[in-house]
């Protein structure tokens, strides 16, 4: 028997429960009332008599009438008794029906209205404003980093804070505006206004902003939090996409197009900076479209392995010779055509996929190399998200025996900022990929805030010095001065160096008279598809050829050189 037949057999014998007793109740009201006839058709003869009796000047009334008007004093008792709970039993039910409406209807948490009855509320004032001639203005309001101050402070706290953050925006409502929680950190307000003076919303939104800003302190967490708002408003607008003027006479738009907009202009918001609010334009619409195909085209394009690996030119700067290659993804769309990992990166690590991504390319790029002579190196970087990945290591091991790699031929590179979001990961990370012989070197160094005491004790391979100090330090003195302390570090430590951003045969002299350093730059040339090098390094004789049944070394030395003029003196 299925869950719905059980259920609803356990419910019927309950509804006929109630029929028989509603029954009853019918039956039982109509013996009172006519009790309570009887009693007074009786009921004068028998008190009469009785009194009559009592004075010695008759004789007492009828038995059987007596008895009569007795039951009829118990019935009527037992009926009004009956009334009453009756009464009381209605009042409890329209008690329930009352919490059960506002249940339906409001969010338990704030007291606001929910996403469901806002809706219908929102038609009634859209419908009610539209005939006095005014519009409405649906601002969608949502609490900037809550996920994390929920994360560190717990579920109590960020309840609480909501409550405040509810009650605060509740305080600054024009008469006749809503309120209502949609979800999480969510919130709208719909407020109707003049048409003709939009500043009213830009006012109110304002001061929101300040409100829910303002220092606040609730279930023992002090601080303050900030919100970003999206406005949309009901007339002028007819669709996600086309900015048109405010017009009185256009068609009111539907609240769950109102909150769409005012949704993409919050999402704009945010990614602006937090802490404002801005109108929807259809720019945005547009925007919000070019991402929604990006981040379907990333899914597809990992499928259809439309990701490959780019490889830079890394070089022993004193003796010029090339020492490896750092690997780069590259997304190369039949659509969208070549697209840099600027671009599609942070999308993927948002929408989930950067893990599925990254091992395509690391895979394809293993396949490569090892191809490459057996002194040339792999360098790839990992995302931050992967860090969290506890089963990481396992499945760059595995890639490795998939593509017959040596290990300590690749260089794993992890960003100095993600040092502080998984420390406990990151040492795990790195010791049991070290335990293989895979090299990890910290990436960016000098944009972080890496401590010294995390440098001692996580054992990375090698320091790389971010591009940004690298290509400013022959005009800014600061840049060469950080420059120098790095690399002063790094030789305190034992660690070798490693600097990125060489563009220039200046920069390059610059260099050399700070210490010994790996380089990559555009100095060397652009990265190039996995083709492009194996081209370059044929030529070279820096590549391993299929020889009869085994694998042999190209007949070259192995010690190929870059020309003099990009080489550091010695």
């Amino acid at each position: 028997m299925s869950g719905s037949a059980k259920h609803e057999d356990a419910a019927r014998p309950s509804a006929i429960a109630r029929f028989g007793r509603t029954e009853l109740d019918v039956l039982v009201m109509g013996i009172t009332y006519a009790a309570i006839i009887l009693f007074v058709g009786n009921g004068g003869a028998v008190f009469s008599k009785t009194i009559i009796a009592a004075q010695g000047l008759g004789f007492g009334p009828d038995r059987l009438l007596s008895t009569a008007l007795l039951l009829n004093i118990a019935i009527v008792m037992f009926g009004w008794t009956r009334y009453g709970k009756l009464h009381a039993e209605l009042n409890e039910h329209r008690q329930a029906e009352e919490v059960a409406r506002q249940l339906a209807e409001t969010d338990p948490l704030t007291g606001c209205l929910n996403r469901r009855s806002m809706r219908q509320a929102t038609e009634n004032l859209i419908e009610g404003a539209t005939g006095r001639g005014e519009a409405v203005a649906v601002i969608m309001i949502d609490i900037d980093k809550f996920k994390l101050i929920n994360d560190i402070n717990g579920h109590a706290v960020g309840d609480r804070l909501l409550c405040e953050c509810a009650e605060r925006s509740r305080l600054l409502l024009p008469p006749g505006a809503l309120l209502a929680r949609l979800g999480g950190d969510e919130f709208a307000c719909v407020v109707p206004f003049n048409p003709r003076r939009p500043e009213q919303i830009d006012h109110f939104a304002a001061a929101l902003i300040r409100s829910v800003s303002a220092p606040m302190s609730v279930a023992g967490y002090e601080g303050h939090v900030t919100a970003s708002l999206g406005i949309s408003r009901s007339d002028g607008v007819r669709q996600p996409g086309d900015l048109m003027p405010a017009d009185p006479q256009a068609t009111p738009a539907t609240p769950d197009h109102l909150l769409h907009m005012a949704d993409i202009a919050m999402y704009q918001a945010k990614k602006q900076g937090r802490n404002q609010y801005l109108w929807f334009e259809g720019e945005m619409a547009t925007e919000l479209r070019y991402r929604n195909e990006l981040e379907n085209a990333i899914r597809l394009g990992i499928a259809e392995h439309e990701f490959v690996p780019y490889y830079e030119q890394q070089i022993d700067l004193l003796s010029g010779e090339l020492v490896g290659f750092e690997m780069l993804a590259r997304w190369q769309s039949p659509k969208l055509g070549m697209i840099g990992p600027e671009v599609f990166i942070p999308i993927a690590e948002e929408i989930g996929v950067i893990g599925e991504l990254s091992e395509s390319v690391i895979a394809q790029a293993l396949h490569d190399a090892r191809d490459w002579h057996p002194r040339l190196t792999l360098s790839v970087n990992i995302s931050p998200v992967q860090l969290r990945d506890p089963w990481f290591a396992q499945k760059i091991l595995k890639m490795l025996v998939a593509a017959n790699f040596p290990p300590n031929r690749l260089d794993i590179e992890i960003t100095e900022s993600s040092l502080h979001q998984n420390i406990a990961g990151v040492h795990a990370l790195i010791t049991s990929l070290k335990n293989q012989g895979v090299g990890i070197s910290l990436d960016d160094f000098g944009t972080g805030y890496s401590s010294l005491a995390q440098l001692r004790n996580l054992p990375f391979d090698r320091l790389k010095i971010d591009r940004s100090f690298v290509m400013s330090m022959v005009k800014d003195k600061d840049s060469a001065s950080i420059v120098q302390i790095i690399s002063s570090l790094g030789e305190s430590f034992g660690l070798p160096m490693t600097a990125e951003g060489i563009e220039s045969p200046e920069i390059l002299e610059k260099l050399s008279t700070i210490g010994k350093f790996k380089g990559q730059g555009y100095l060397y040339g652009k990265p190039a598809p996995a083709a492009d090098v194996v081209s370059m390094l044929a030529v070279r004789k820096l590549l391993v050829v299929d020889a009869g049944a085994g694998r042999s070394l190209g007949t070259g030395d192995g010690k190929d050189v870059v020309p003099g003029s990009l080489r550091r003196s010695a």
